[in-house]
């Protein structure tokens, strides 16, 4: 009897956990990647609580994967190192049932890849246009043939062909008014214990130690879209060079990279949540069904989410033919949408609303915002992130 086949369109972090969780309910799966490899360099990427309970949903344990680092405390400074707000990651651990951990991005990469067949990875293989006007999708790609499928999962990011093509009434991506720098830098002299991000005016810099022992490096700035300077570094030593330490021991290190190890890019989300996320037998994750901005360390999170609620509700691969008339796949894809649609536009809300505090400029609202947040008691700031952390769930 043969089992259903999944084509899974981008093989970033949410595509390969949709093709694992697929492929251990016993569907054939097939990931179309356009880049000609897997990646090899990139930044980081933060797993929260959310995430890792998703993930162990699935047998795929990150920790293990891939190592973790558990910073001793987390929490935003001002540029001069003061502190507006702390906490324990035992605190974290002790309310969520585990700390966040943080990750190279192509470690955890290659580390989804390895949990599937070698055969299920088409690398260099770009889909351009999916066809479900049949009822069964025919996905086409620029390397050929046709693939035929019984479900099309578009993991085709931010800025994905699949939902311009199939929402064009959709009015597509907001630019939230930041660009973000990233990177990773060996530092082990500097033995920073704590994962933090500190607000300036309309300026951010983030230190995350990874489950490697480097650090994953983020900066932001308020400029108009497609600024851009001739040398990220010293742009970045130029903004951030007299902020606290460590920022200037890590900015040097920073200048020791190549050129092309700093990456820079715009800051969108989407601007107004997709009607649903499912269309036909085509179903959208992570940025393309969501993109959000990256103020929470959601985006991937809940593309890990995402991944893992659609092949729960979706039937098992090999639970008979895939033409039978009684498949659930359809009402499957519309559970989908019903279980995942409000809980990722509100984290999307969030993160915006969150990103506008960072971004302040004006010297008052500054200090107001700053006054606030030191206010604020550990216990309440952590309970405010109840609903990220303890929101995963699977439907019954």
């Amino acid at each position: 009897m043969p089992k259903r086949h999944a084509v899974v369109v981008g093989a970033g972090i949410g595509g390969l956990t949709a093709a694992i969780a697929l492929h251990r309910r016993g569907w054939h799966v097939t990931v179309c990647e356009r880049a000609p490899e897997a990646p090899t360099t990139g930044a980081g990427i933060g797993l929260a609580p959310n995430a890792l309970r998703a993930l162990d949903s699935i047998d795929v344990d990150a920790a293990r994967a891939v190592g973790s680092a558990v910073p001793t405390t987390m929490g935003l400074r001002r540029s001069d190192g003061q502190w507006l707000t702390r906490t324990d990651t035992a605190d974290m651990a002790a309310r969520y049932g585990m700390p966040p951990i943080a990750v190279p991005r192509p470690a955890l990469t290659a580390a989804l890849a390895a949990a599937l067949p070698p055969e299920a990875l088409r690398y260099g293989t770009t889909v351009t246009a999916v066809d479900d006007a049949a009822g069964r999708p025919t996905i086409r790609t620029a390397v050929g043939p046709d693939l035929p499928a019984d479900l099309v999962v578009a993991a085709d990011g931010i800025h994905s062909p699949l939902r311009r093509a199939y929402f064009p009434a959709h009015p597509g991506l907001h630019y939230i008014g930041e660009t973000a720098w990233r990177t990773i830098v060996d530092a082990p002299d500097l033995r920073i214990p704590a994962m933090s991000e500190t607000w300036g005016r309309g300026e951010r810099f983030g230190v995350t130690p990874l489950s490697d022992g480097r650090f994953y490096l983020y900066a932001t700035a308020v400029v108009p879209a497609g600024t851009r300077s001739a040398d990220h570094r010293a742009e970045l030593r130029q903004r951030f060079g007299s902020w606290h330490d460590p920022i200037p021991a890590l900015l040097d290190r920073v200048g020791r990279l190549d050129p092309a190890d700093v990456l820079q890019n715009d800051l969108y989300d989407l601007a107004a949540p997709l009607p649903r996320m499912h269309h036909g037998r085509i179903a959208w994750l992570g940025d393309a069904a969501h993109a959000m901005a990256p103020n929470l360390g959601q985006g991937g999170c809940q593309a890990i989410e995402d991944a893992v609620v659609l092949a729960h509700l979706l039937p098992a691969g090999d639970s008979g033919d895939s033409g039978d008339s009684a498949d659930s796949t359809p009402a499957a894809l519309a559970a989908y949408t019903a279980a995942r649609r409000d809980r990722t536009d509100a984290v999307r809300i969030h993160a915006r609303r969150v990103g506008r505090l960072g971004a302040l400029r004006n010297p008052l609202a500054v200090a107001t915002r700053d006054l606030a947040v030191r206010a604020t008691p550990a216990r309440l700031a952590l309970r405010g992130m109840d609903d990220l952390f303890n929101g995963f769930r699977l439907p019954g």
